[in-house]
């Protein structure tokens, strides 16, 4: 289970190693994508608090990236943090995720991607529910929910 400190960890030395990597150009992206999801994956946006279709559903699934399709996050550990987006407690494997310290808007926080194609999440925070105090807060144009998947691959 990953922690705070380990976050922390991978923004200032190396993220995991992804299973693969998939790099396209712009106009491949732009191609595949709606306005609005390459928007936020490849330019870093936000959708609107509270606007998001995943915000509110808690179907069973796996969420996976909406550039890659790389697998994610898993519907068991989604939760509603109230705070406008689909929140996670953990990503579905350790290399899934790609971590970078962000100081845009006079903040810092920790920016979460796709580890596998570098497509913009959102952010991951130290106040999540116990037990690793995470919270993955995660545009939903930036995921697909895949209800028909085989947890034995």
């Amino acid at each position: 289970m990953l922690t705070w400190k380990e976050v922390i960890k991978f923004t200032s030395t190396a993220n995991p190693t992804p299973n693969k990597r998939v790099e396209k150009t712009e106009k491949e992206w732009k191609a595949i994508l709606t306005s609005e999801q390459f928007r936020i994956t490849r330019k870093k946006g936000t959708e609107r608090p509270h606007t998001g279709d995943l915000c509110s559903i808690y179907d069973e699934g796996q969420y996976n990236c909406i550039c890659c399709n790389t697998p994610l996050f898993d519907s068991i550990i989604k939760f509603n943090s109230n705070s406008g987006w689909p929140s996670f407690t953990q990503p579905i494997k350790e290399n899934a995720i790609k971590y970078y310290k962000d100081t845009s808007f006079g903040m810092i926080r920790v920016e979460v991607m796709c580890n596998t194609c570098d497509a913009h999440l959102g952010h991951v925070f130290p106040d999540g529910p116990e037990p690793s105090g995470l919270r993955y807060c995660i545009n939903s144009e930036s995921m697909q929910l895949k209800k028909d998947v085989d947890k034995n691959d």
